[in-house]
């Protein structure tokens, strides 16, 4: 898919920051459309079914989060979220409702180009990996099934975000071995990722919440002190 052919729908409600992103992604060689509200957004989100959604977390009507998780309950399309605030909090609960990447302003739109053509070529290796019809992956009863993207764990479907599900493919698929923060970062959100790894921790910790007997003692995903995790070989 060419960017020609890749749709991004911007919802944002600041004019000087419509402007300045239409011109660029538009120069990039996307198709741009433009929601100024949350509730055109997830009209337009319905109606258009664009490669990507460009989300301000400040929205008239309905907010960012709110449009987040509401997307979220049909679909898995990528979502960089935008925030004008600094606070960690904003970055947590958006992270939570499943955004898979997050700026803030002022961002340089170098870096805002950079991230859209990561998660891209994210997704488009998603789609020839699904083609190739993986088998299910199995770690004792966490059942991973990359074709489906179906997770069940203790015989009943676990719904995963696009980022967790990613995540846990890539932890169980090395169980047994530890994996570098650094490592996962690059793997799972790309050599473009310039954010810090509070972002993995996230994921982490909400991943641990649907997969894990006691999320507050964790028996698959372990934390290994001063390197990064390891999902615990359950084949024994």
């Amino acid at each position: 898919m060419t960017n020609a052919e890749m749709t991004i729908l911007v919802a944002e409600d600041e004019e000087s920051f419509i402007e300045a992103l239409n011109r660029c992604l538009t120069r990039e060689g996307f198709t741009v459309r433009v929601a100024r509200d949350g509730q055109e957004a997830l009209e337009l989100f319905e109606k258009l079914h664009p490669d990507l959604i460009l989300l301000d977390l400040m929205l008239p009507k309905m907010s960012g989060i709110d449009v987040c998780r509401a997307i979220r309950t049909t679909s898995q399309v990528p979502i960089i979220m935008v925030t004008a605030k600094s606070a960690e909090i904003d970055t947590v609960v958006g992270l939570e409702v499943g955004a898979d990447d997050y700026v803030t302003k002022p961002y340089s739109m170098r870096e805002l180009v950079a991230r859209i053509r990561a998660v891209m070529r994210r997704r488009q290796g998603e789609e020839v990996q699904a083609s190739t019809k993986e088998k299910i992956i199995k770690q004792g009863e966490v059942f991973l099934d990359p074709e489906r993207h179906e997770v069940s764990v203790r015989n009943k479907l676990v719904k995963l975000p696009l980022k967790e599900f990613e995540l846990l493919e890539l932890l169980m698929n090395n169980a047994g071995n530890v994996l570098t923060r650094d490592v996962i970062i690059d793997r799972i959100w790309g050599a473009y990722y310039s954010g810090d790894t509070k972002t993995l921790d996230v994921h982490v910790k909400r991943l641990r919440s649907k997969i894990e007997t006691d999320p507050s003692d964790p028996k698959l995903i372990t934390t290994i002190r001063g390197l990064g995790y390891r999902f615990e070989d359950q084949k024994y």
